[in-house]
């Protein structure tokens, strides 16, 4: 069975790179092909809605709003329970020295509906700044905000805190502050169709995963590699696996709609779904 499945790169899906280049998937009757996605949430709801990729790892909030807009997908679990936690940056030689400081500028976003804006609106909620106050530029990916933070077309930009580290390690960018997500960061949501004509196969891809991920913290220079693979410090990465919690489970219907509520009181959604509108279970 060939499956396609899409994600962020970044260091929260080693794993699946590693079942791939291992033969796991293989193993278990599966033809997995990855794409990275550096647009992140929003490009991945698109690829999803197209049929372009079967799986998505995925940011909660966004496939939620998604999924409630009519994406034809479901969450199938939860692949990383721990808060996704996202830096707050400024261009280095910006005047914007708080979080403060940033009410009422232009926050750099990947696209509409992606988690940078998403977030965007969880931050204005903590400062309690008015949402109606916001503004976004797109950018598309990093290199996007790099731009557009250094020529001054955005003010700051959300990005998950430790991917855009050594850009505040070499003077481009400042952190002025982070936001954690509210909730379990980053799900794993499969096309209705698949769901329907293949659950076996999604199963099987599951229980790979999970092996995986329920050990990857023990693997024997898991710190160094990871180190190496995504350019991050050796330190930092260690911090970044102790904050960092991977799950083999899926969502209960009272965590689901806990999530629902925030993300309505943000206004982020305007209509809640039921557990089975989201959730394959």
């Amino acid at each position: 069975m060939n499956l396609k499945i899409a994600g962020v790169p970044e260091h929260f899906n080693l794993p699946w790179h590693l079942c791939i280049e291992n033969g796991d998937f293989a193993k278990a009757g599966l033809d997995v092909q990855w794409t990275d996605v550096p647009e992140g949430t929003g490009k991945l709801c698109q690829m999803l809605r197209s049929g372009e990729t079967d799986v998505a790892v995925i940011l909660t909030e966004g496939i939620i709003k998604d999924i409630l807009a009519g994406n034809p997908s479901k969450i199938v679990q939860i692949y990383v329970q721990s808060p996704l936690i996202w830096g707050i940056h400024v261009a280095a030689k910006s005047d914007y020295l708080t979080i403060s400081d940033l009410k009422g500028t232009t926050a750099a976003i990947s696209r509409n509906g992606s988690g940078s804006q998403l977030m965007a609106y969880v931050n204005a909620d903590n400062q309690r700044w008015p949402k109606d106050d916001l503004k976004f530029e797109i950018v598309h990916t990093i290199d996007g905000a790099v731009e557009a933070l250094t020529n001054g077309t955005a003010d700051y930009f959300m990005w998950e805190r430790f991917m855009t580290k050594p850009l505040v390690d070499n003077g481009t960018f400042r952190r002025v502050g982070d936001c954690p997500t509210p909730w379990p960061c980053f799900v794993i949501a499969v096309r209705s169709e698949i769901l329907e004509n293949n659950s076996e196969a999604i199963e099987a891809l599951l229980s790979v995963i999970n092996e995986k991920t329920a050990g990857f913290k023990q693997i024997a220079g898991i710190d160094e590699l990871l180190s190496h693979r995504y350019h991050q410090k050796p330190e930092d990465i260690r911090q970044w696996l102790s904050l960092t919690e991977w799950s083999q489970a899926n969502f209960g219907e009272s965590v689901l709609n806990n999530i629902q509520n925030q993300l309505a009181g943000l206004g982020i959604i305007v209509k809640k779904g039921t557990f089975a509108d989201i959730v394959h279970g």
